[in-house]
């Protein structure tokens, strides 16, 4: 991976999502009222939430799950009703904070360990099953392949992520953002054409031996993301 693309966007979204976003993202996550547009997001996102663990065991007992940028870990509590081991990571402490706080103590047979830190770092272990939720929307195409690719190397089972599907609108949303002052920007999205996502993911060496499942675009408002599923044959 080419390491200074990563690491510097990568400190752009812990910035943001640890400082700028952290009461935006607190309201999104919760049941608390908020704007029109802000509820098409809410809205999306559990939309692709359902989608994400539809796909996913219905009985995880036993199993390891990454959830890749847990944000304020709903989807990892759902994983963990459904027995699984999950590994809950975000880059930033006040999302991850927010998570630990929020988990309710009805999680059955299933475990949540929230930590702050790196997906990609290798001492998080190895995994049956690995969900990136918008984590790696905001990252260029090819790094977050390689990012993948790194998740595969100790993931036994699938890899379910979602990236920003190249549409009309998305283009449109994406290129009006950089007309905001700098210190009210989101950290841009990297829209990707699916065909594209596809290609890349089959030349990606450190792929070989996983397959491409299926896949499903999610479009609300001002939400839209795509899932595609990666199983290792």
């Amino acid at each position: 991976m080419h390491k200074a693309s990563y690491q510097e966007r990568r400190g752009q979204l812990l910035t943001y999502f640890d400082r700028t976003a952290v009461e935006a993202w607190s309201r999104l996550t919760s049941e608390a009222p908020v704007g029109r547009i802000r509820a098409t997001v809410r809205a999306g996102r559990e939309r692709m939430r359902c989608t994400l663990l539809d796909w996913l065991p219905t009985d995880l007992r036993g199993a390891r799950l990454l959830d890749a940028g847990c944000g304020t870990g709903m989807l990892a509590v759902e994983a963990a009703r459904r027995g699984a081991e999950v590994v809950a990571v975000d880059l930033s402490p006040t999302l991850a904070g927010l998570a630990r706080e929020r988990m309710p103590g009805d999680l059955g047979t299933g475990t949540v360990e929230f930590r702050v830190g790196d997906m990609l770092d290798p001492a998080l272990g190895r995994f049956d099953h690995v969900v990136a939720m918008d984590s790696l929307i905001h990252y260029r195409a090819r790094d977050a392949v390689r990012a993948l690719a790194g998740l595969a190397g100790r993931t036994g089972g699938s890899i379910l992520f979602t990236f920003a599907p190249r549409t009309a609108p998305l283009v449109v949303m994406h290129a009006v953002g950089r007309l905001f002052p700098r210190g009210d920007r989101a950290p841009a999205i990297e829209p990707v054409g699916e065909g594209t996502m596809r290609s890349l993911l089959v030349a990606e060496a450190g792929l070989a031996g996983w397959r491409i499942g299926r896949t499903e675009r999610v479009a609300q408002g001002f939400y839209t993301s795509q899932a595609l599923e990666l199983r290792r044959l």
